[in-house]
């Protein structure tokens, strides 16, 4: 039983926003597909367990801290006499282990993900502890993309290789499993524990006035530049959307970009670069939306 799905990351979300309105800069473009990356290898690993047939609790997506120290677990599993502690990386290319070091083929240095790995196991252990659980916990690497190898890859470690997939959920399924209340407190412990922001964001700061403005196509990312009456369509890939569709996601957008913002029919207008009447987004705000105040001061959430 999945108790906390996966969503997109916040951070994810608002670059992915501010990319077509404005020139990211090139740590801050790297840093944007470091995370798609990683976030696509997460929703490949999702669909993988769902081969997962014991009985278990899974927790995706958890941000925890230990005496000021922060960690994040990528998937947490709880079955009947095993916690199992998942790092999922979507790597792509040959890569092997030097001692301690992690490199490329080609011999650059990388972050190794086998230390990253077993801060969060030591991290999480004291967690534990402190709760005064004492199941033993099980530490995996998942390599989820097929395209990964490990050159010389260690005859024993958590490493599981992309090849090593199926046969690693088989032993899973293998291993009978039986909840009780124990294993319930636990996850609502860690649920309880889960911080929903983090405090160290890497997102570039941006202003209203210097975004682009415009609406957004849900497709291909491109500005939608012409409509019909009840559609818009995508200059760019030629998407056909419904403009009641268009224009929530783009005061969800702005929404997200600005929340100290109040959603007025003036800001959308603003927002989307006039591609729309005024008339036309009161009547989508109002339909979709919660109308606040009086005539005059009239906002939406």
């Amino acid at each position: 039983m999945i108790l906390k799905e996966r969503t997109k990351p916040e951070e994810l979300v608002i670059l992915q926003s501010l990319q077509p309105r404005m020139e990211l800069e090139e740590k801050d473009a790297q840093y944007l597909w470091t995370l798609e990356k990683g976030y696509e290898g997460e929703v490949q690993f999702d669909q993988w367990f769902t081969n997962h047939r014991v009985e278990s609790l899974i927790i995706n997506d958890l941000l925890l801290e230990v005496n000021g120290t922060l960690f994040q677990i990528d998937s947490f599993v709880i079955t009947q006499d095993r916690l199992h502690l998942f790092e999922v990386k979507n790597l792509e290319g040959d890569y092997y282990l030097d001692g301690d070091k992690f490199k490329t083929a080609a011999g650059k240095e990388t972050k190794n993900p086998l230390h990253q790995l077993s801060r969060a196991e030591s991290l999480l252990k004291q967690l534990l502890k402190e709760l005064g659980f004492y199941i033993p916990l099980e530490p995996h690497l998942v390599f989820i993309n097929p395209e990964f190898a490990l050159l010389q890859a260690p005859l024993k470690s958590p490493i599981v290789l992309p090849n090593q997939l199926n046969r690693f959920m088989d032993k899973m399924n293998r291993t009978s499993s039986k909840l009780n209340s124990k294993h319930t407190k636990l996850a609502e412990a860690l649920l309880s524990l889960h911080i929903t922001k983090s405090p160290y964001s890497k997102v570039p700061g941006y202003d209203f006035e210097l975004l682009r403005k415009g609406v957004i196509c849900g497709e291909c990312g491109g500005f939608c530049e012409f409509h019909s009456k009840s559609k818009f369509i995508c200059s760019h890939c030629g998407h056909t959307g419904n403009i009641d569709t268009a224009v929530v996601r783009t005061v969800k957008e702005f929404q997200l970009l600005f929340p100290e913002f109040k959603v007025t029919t003036q800001t959308i207008f603003d927002w989307s670069g006039g591609i729309l009447s005024k008339k036309t987004l009161r009547r989508i705000l109002k339909d979709n939306l919660t109308y606040i105040g009086d005539f005059n001061r009239r906002y939406y959430e």
